[in-house]
């Protein structure tokens, strides 16, 4: 029989998968002997059960009332009693966390009759009356539906006719006045009274948190962080303590470490007289947490300890909430906390030392995708006057935009192509797709553990938050600070490193990080390269430590795209291994045009040859400072592979130009209307599955064997020279053996040719692009031909799925990720089932053919951290991308060699 529910007393950390990560850690701190309110957990296997049949699933009703009886028992008090209430809360907790994405109801089981029970055993009737107006509101948002901003007209008028600057200054009265309102507001949008049954309340709640798990902004967070839609969520139910009950009550959140920067210490922001929803809501300013230790020494000391007990515990900077009822300090949730991408790396590389986790775990806890975010430019505060104000630096980095001021703005400027800055007083959880959609969020409310620092940091976003100068005006669509307004659409630049929000652009500079990779490796953590800003020089050293010991447990090597010296000597800085992929028709742009136009339209041998002998010196000087650049590493150099028609003008202008001459009765240009013959001759309806790559290299004469011919004379100087070249040639667009093997027959005969002329061995790879399905399928045969193999994974992608990129992605990707599709485009990261199987297929029967093959991929798959660990795991000798992705393949090549090695999960 399936078991829905769980005690706190049953569980452990252990089991995140069916108890959900905030369930699972409170079983965990409620074993650990933590003060924790007691409570049961309703598992995500009755949420996936619920959503398959829209009902509760048998038993489920039985087993809640069974551990509520416990709860009932232990505390002496029956829920929602009329004398002396027990309350709940009722909460969401996913496997993976989801900050604001789910629900919350608070104080379960008030009612007209147990708030008058509440007041007088408590000896507080504001309290109660608070606590049920909380219930009330959070209850017909969350459970019924009713949008959660007339609740909040209706306060605002409250207040305003009051002169309450705040929830606080509203008395018992008020806040009676309050319930009896939101209960009318209530009926009048559902048609139904506010549930008096406490039974009730907890049914409908649980069922609410469990719908929430298909609502559109838990959809749209998923999709953002690739959480699976089939997790559900679990529920926890647990008893209700207080910090709304006086001056000497409170909560809180807290983290071991700074999450921003990683550096230790103990952060969080604190509420006097709040329950926990009011500090992460950020609708009254908090208190930093040292505060906390003048208000309550005796609580903050009990803190402090459990702090340091948990973070020793889980081995890392735990998120945690609490509340203090009456000065009595109680454990509320505990998690590993999301954290920025400096902050990782910092965090494991004091861990490590601290010898808490090893070297291999500090590794697996960093990414190639916080790498890339590091490597992102930084402002230059130099170049700038005085910032308008500052706040509180909760997720860092560099972002400018024209500042709006609601979320549906923000994605409409943004879907328009628009960089913008989302400015809010504070963020709710409704305002995810602005945020996903903004550069940058700013908020005049709000700390570290506010809504908007959560998520920006989980999601890498820039934020500053609680910047207190700023009087945001949202329906005006305006802020002012110190008598200057920003109007919407005014641009603004917003350094999540140290808080600051400058009007205009500023200009940027490069990072720390990125300043250490390109002063190349030898002396990259030694040149005394920091940045400007607490705490850059820390990250740098982090950086290297994780590259070094990736560089030292990875069994891929990771090449370079690079099509120029400069590329390649950039490359070689970052770290490459040698490059993957050489594009030589980057070479036949810009004054080669000419050259090539001419070969093109050469009318016998004699011309075609004097073009391709006018473009031979220059491939040679090309390749000789590529391979000096890359002197003793692979040097994978590909034949010409776009069709010729790409390095002619465009039909359309030419006819064009043709058409406007002839009609100003001026002579038509010869050479305009050679070229036109030649583009009309060459025109097909989809060139990039036509006459390019080996089928052009076969059909016409001569233009592989000059490109062979630059190669082996490149190889022969810089031999001559001393140098050690290792350059190997790639065939694109193979589909058969036999294009292969009649291609390989020229390519030696030329290379033979050079190597007797000048006396000098030139011996070559020759290999092939693996980018059909065909090739995929034949590997093995082409293998006979192939001393090598690289995957084309974007043309593989194109050919397998039948997409033409340029036209699919602005087309209908949007829709098919929405629909879910895609998880993620499969040009993004590789689609396992499909491309990937080929791969898969590819590498088996190629190496069955020829042992040892070679092989690589040089698609942009190649910097992809997702991918690189599928391309470790199906046995590539190599990856190649891109420069400024090198670093980044690199890191996750190391992580990937890491099997088995715990992992800390902080989505």
């Amino acid at each position: 029989m399936v078991r829905y529910v769980y005690a706190f007393t049953e569980g452990g950390r252990d089991m995140a998968e069916l108890l959900g990560g905030k369930g699972a850690n409170l079983a965990e701190m409620t074993r650990m002997g933590l003060p924790v309110p007691p409570g049961f957990t309703v598992t995500t296997e009755a949420c996936r059960a619920f959503l398959a049949t829209g009902s509760e699933p048998d038993g489920l009703v039985r087993e809640i009332s069974e551990h509520l009886t416990v709860l009932e028992q232990a505390a002496g008090r029956l829920l929602g009693q009329s004398d002396d209430p027990l309350l709940l809360s009722v909460r969401s907790g996913a496997r993976f966390s989801m900050p604001g994405m789910m629900e919350t109801i608070l104080d379960i089981g008030l009612n007209d009759e147990s708030v008058l029970g509440l007041a007088k055993s408590s000896g507080n009737e504001r309290f109660a009356w608070d606590s049920y107006r909380r219930l009330v509101q959070m209850f017909g948002s969350t459970v019924m539906g009713v949008d959660s901003a007339l609740f909040e007209n209706v306060m605002s008028r409250l207040k305003e006719t009051r002169g309450a600057a705040d929830d606080l200054g509203l008395d018992a009265v008020d806040l009676a006045e309050l319930v009896e309102a939101y209960k009318e507001l209530i009926r009048q949008e559902t048609g139904e009274y506010f549930p008096q049954s406490p039974a009730e309340q907890l049914r409908r709640a649980v069922l609410a948190v469990f719908s929430s798990w298909t609502g559109t902004r838990a959809r749209l967070y998923r999709r953002r962080e690739h959480i699976p839609d089939d997790l559900g969520t679990a529920v926890n139910v647990q008893t209700m303590v207080f910090g709304n009950l006086g001056p000497d009550s409170g909560s809180g959140v807290a983290f071991t470490r700074d999450p921003a920067t990683g550096r230790p210490g103990l952060y969080g922001d604190y509420l006097s007289n709040a329950q926990g929803e009011d500090v992460v809501a950020g609708i009254r300013n908090t208190v930093p947490l040292d505060e906390l230790s003048r208000l309550n020494p005796e609580a903050f000391t009990r803190l402090r300890d459990h702090m340091r007990t948990l973070e020793t515990h889980y081995r890392d900077l735990c998120d945690i909430e609490f509340t203090i009822e009456r000065r009595r300090l109680w454990m509320l949730q505990t998690r590993v906390g999301k954290r920025t991408a400096e902050a990782a790396f910092t965090i494991a590389a004091e861990l490590a030392d601290e010898e808490l986790i090893t070297a291999d775990e500090a590794l697996a806890r960093v990414s190639g995708d916080g790498l890339a975010r590091l490597m992102f430019p930084r402002f230059d505060t130099s170049a700038v006057g005085d910032a308008l104000a500052h706040g509180i630096p909760a997720s860092p980095g560099a972002a400018a935009g024209a500042a709006v001021f609601d979320s549906a703005k923000a994605v409409r400027r943004a879907a328009a192509g628009e960089k913008v800055v989302l400015v809010r007083q504070e963020t709710t959880p409704d305002d995810l797709p602005g945020m996903l959609a903004a550069q940058a969020v700013l908020t005049s409310r709000g700390g570290k553990t506010s809504h908007a620092a959560v998520v920006a940091r989980g999601m890498g976003k820039v934020c500053v938050c609680g910047a207190e100068e700023i009087g945001v005006d949202p329906r005006g669509r305006r802020f002012s600070v110190g008598g200057i307004t920003v109007e919407e659409g005014m641009v603004i630049s917003v350094d999540g490193s140290d808080g600051a929000v400058y009007p205009g652009a500023v200009p940027l500079v490069d990072s720390a990080v990125m300043r250490y990779f390109e002063a190349g490796l030898e002396t990259g953590a030694d040149t005394g390269v920091v940045e400007t800003g607490e705490g850059s020089a820390g990250v740098v050293d982090a950086v290297a430590r994780a590259m070094r010991h990736a560089d030292a447990v990875r069994r891929l090597e990771i090449r370079a795209n690079a099509d120029t010296p400069e590329d390649a000597a950039r490359a070689r800085r970052f770290g490459a291994e040698g490059i993957g992929l050489c594009r030589t028709e980057h070479m036949f742009l810009g004054d080669r045009r000419q050259l090539v136009e001419a070969m093109i339209l050469a009318r016998d041998d004699t011309a075609r040859e004097r073009a391709l002998d006018a473009l031979l010196p220059l491939q040679r000087q090309d390749f000789v400072g590529i391979l000096e650049a890359m002197d003793g590493l692979p040097v994978t150099i590909r034949l010409l592979d776009p069709p010729l028609h790409e390095f002619l003008p465009d039909r359309t202008e030419l006819a064009v130009r043709l058409a406007a001459a002839e009609a100003h009765g001026t002579p038509p240009s010869a050479h305009d209307a050679e070229l036109l013959q030649a583009v009309n001759r060459m025109h097909e309806e989809n060139p990039m599955l036509g006459l390019r790559g080996v089928r052009l290299g076969l059909v016409a004469p001569g233009l592989v064997a000059m490109q062979v011919r630059a190669i082996a004379e490149a190889v022969v100087e810089r031999k001559r020279t001393g140098g050690d070249p290792r350059a190997e040639i790639m065939v694109p667009l193979i589909d058969t053996v036999e294009e292969l093997r009649l291609v390989r027959e020229e390519v030696e005969q030329v290379l033979a040719e050079v190597s007797r002329a000048t006396g000098v061995p030139v011996e070559c790879p020759v290999g092939t692009m693996i980018e059909l399905p065909r090739a995929a399928l034949t590997a093995g045969r082409i293998a006979e031909e192939a001393e090598f193999f690289s995957f084309g994974t974007n043309d593989l992608t194109q050919t397998t799925w039948g997409f033409s990129r340029d036209d699919v992605e602005a087309a209908f990707f949007s829709t098919y990720l929405d629909k879910g599709v895609f998880k993620v485009s499969p040009f993004e990261t590789i689609d396992r089932d499909g491309v990937g199987r080929l791969v898969e297929i590819a590498v088996a029967e190629g190496r069955a053919a020829r042992p040892g093959l070679q092989i690589g991929v040089c698609g942009e798959h190649g910097g992809d951290p997702d991918s690189v660990h599928f391309f470790h795991g199906v046995g590539l000798d190599y990856v190649s991308c891109s420069p400024f992705r090198v670093p980044v393949a690199r890191l996750e090549a190391g992580r990937a060699a890491l099997s088995g090695t715990e992992t800390s999960d902080s989505r």
